[in-house]
């Protein structure tokens, strides 16, 4: 497909071709608009809104089964033996059936389109939710999450890219970056529907199905409204619908407009749409092996692999999946504490992070990891005392307290620097033509530590109690100087430039279009691809 066949579609004319090098998206908004005094732009923010929802099902999950821990009828339905070896087997559960679901879930999406990808992978979650709400035994229970799992890998893969994709340009960054943050959502409603099925009774096997059902409430939400989402006009471009793709831009993000300077926007966005299908054409002419033979690759290569070793293996793994063994290890053992304290973290992370989602473009991205994994270390140290303190004079009120004030300020920590400014990283640190590669890179690299997590916590929680926080704790340090020596900054000056990050890493400086664009263009780019 070339420039020209975009160019012959209403609204393009190949004399005035867009040169990204002296040209970007804002130039095209009305420097006074208000999205909330605009009814097309408060329908589309409410159906990315719908979008968002998606991310709920890992949030969900994750507070869930550490609800149900703490639940005596699941325990003695589900596992009743109390093997953490079993209990790794069900926290991997979901990873296993995503595992499953990663090779065939790409090309379903591009080949049937976003909305295809979140209506099949929420139709599966619902049937893994029912599923899990009428399972009976163990083996049933880990198969209803392996069928979780696989509907999650549709979600990850297709509903950031609907996201980002139909956004309007200006509301881009703060939409995916939202979307990360309902994570939250979904773990802040299992928390709390399941401290409330508690109180059905210790022996109510209802206490532990009903949470499971209703896993499936979201998803069926996204099953009944996914359709009134558009589609994405990258999508509809691709195939070759150059009609639909403009309609549905003029439609949301203009408003049916017939203003100029309106539709100057949805031709520039309509060329960089096709810009970031080219680019993309580059893709297939790279490798995996550039990332090992290609000297200025190398450093990449590291970073892809060890930033998701920071995310998930910072101790943080131990609160998110086994809250009730590090609960249990300072005392606090009555289940409806437990549940109490499980809702508020969840609820006290749901606001953090989407606070923090909206001001970390405005700060250097090497100064706020080391920030959050300095103060993690300082809040693991101080946890880690107060916790051997608490086992030795046999669990006083204040020192079971100070360990739970030090667990909230270790997850402040966290939401700081390592809930959604990682993702943001790698793709900054990526050029476009390796960049679809090097996020699958990621995401392996993420699957082998959430698995490692799903196994290894509960069993060493079980063996050594708080010593095993020590181990955090030296891997937080090992951490702080690796990033502190090793992690180059990305966001040099408000205008950065792929060549100039490319340079950090030895990049020969070329003077191509893809390497011209500055830092917010690419974002533009990529988003759109």
């Amino acid at each position: 497909m070339s420039a020209s066949s975009i160019d012959k579609q209403p609204h393009y004319t190949e004399d005035a071709p867009i040169n990204l090098e002296d040209d970007r998206v804002e130039n095209y908004i009305k420097q006074d608009l208000k999205w909330w005094k605009q009814s097309h732009l408060i329908k589309l923010n409410f159906l990315l809104f719908l979008c968002t929802l998606a991310s709920t099902n890992n949030g969900y999950d994750g507070s869930m089964l550490n609800g149900l821990q703490s639940l005596e009828s699941w325990n003695k339905k589900i596992n009743p033996s109390g093997d953490s070896v079993k209990l790794g087997a069900l926290s991997n559960g979901t990873i296993f059936g995503s595992i499953i679901g990663l090779p065939i879930v790409p090309y379903i999406v591009d080949r049937w389109g976003r909305r295809v990808g979140i209506f099949s992978g929420q139709l599966l979650c619902l049937i893994g939710a029912i599923l899990q709400g009428v399972s009976t035994n163990y083996a049933f229970f880990l198969s209803a999450r392996m069928v979780l799992g696989l509907g999650n890998a549709f979600m990850v893969v297709s509903a950031p890219a609907l996201i980002s994709e139909i956004a309007f340009p200006s509301h881009r960054e703060a939409a995916t970056g939202f979307y990360n943050t309902c994570w939250y959502l979904g773990a802040f409603l299992a928390a709390w529907i399941t401290y409330g099925t508690n109180k059905l009774g210790t022996e109510n096997n209802w206490a532990w199905r009903i949470p499971s059902f209703l896993q499936g409430f979201m998803p069926l939400v996204q099953v009944l409204t996914i359709f009134f989402v558009p589609e994405s006009p990258r999508f509809h471009v691709s195939k070759g619908q150059f009609d639909k793709a403009e309609a549905m831009l003029r439609k949301h993000h203009i408003g049916g407009s017939n203003d100029p300077m309106d539709l100057a926007l949805i031709d520039f966005e309509m060329k960089e749409i096709q810009l970031a299908i080219e680019l993309e054409k580059l893709n297939t002419e790279s490798s995996y092996w550039d990332f090992i033979k290609l000297k200025n690759f190398r450093k990449r290569t590291f970073l892809v692999f060890y930033t998701p070793c920071i995310m998930q293996l910072s101790g943080n793994g131990l609160v998110s999946y086994y809250l009730n063994k590090v609960l249990n290890s300072i005392g606090i053992t009555d289940s409806d504490r437990q549940l109490q304290i499980n809702g508020f973290l969840m609820m006290y992370n749901m606001f953090l992070s989407m606070g923090v989602a909206f001001v970390f473009k405005y700060f250097k991205r090497r100064k706020m990891f080391l920030f959050s994994i300095a103060s993690m270390l300082i809040c693991y140290i101080l946890w880690t005392i107060l916790s051997a303190l608490a086992v030795k004079r046999h669990y006083p009120t204040s020192l079971s307290n100070g360990v739970l004030a030090f667990i909230f300020l270790f997850y402040a920590s966290y939401d700081i620097g390592l809930n959604g400014l990682p993702i943001l990283y790698i793709t900054e640190i990526l050029p476009y033509t390796h960049r679809a590669k090097g996020l699958n890179l990621f995401q392996f690299g993420q699957t082998c530590t959430l698995i490692f997590n799903g196994y290894v916590n509960p069993v060493a929680m079980d063996a050594i109690e708080w010593k095993y926080y020590i181990v955090w704790c030296c891997n937080l340090a090992v951490e702080l100087v690796v990033v502190y020596f090793f992690y180059p900054e990305t966001n040099l000056h408000k205008d950065t430039t792929l060549e100039e990050i490319g340079q950090i890493f030895g990049d020969p400086i070329s003077d191509s279009r893809l390497m011209s664009i500055s830092h917010e263009e690419k974002l533009e780019v990529e988003h759109s691809a």
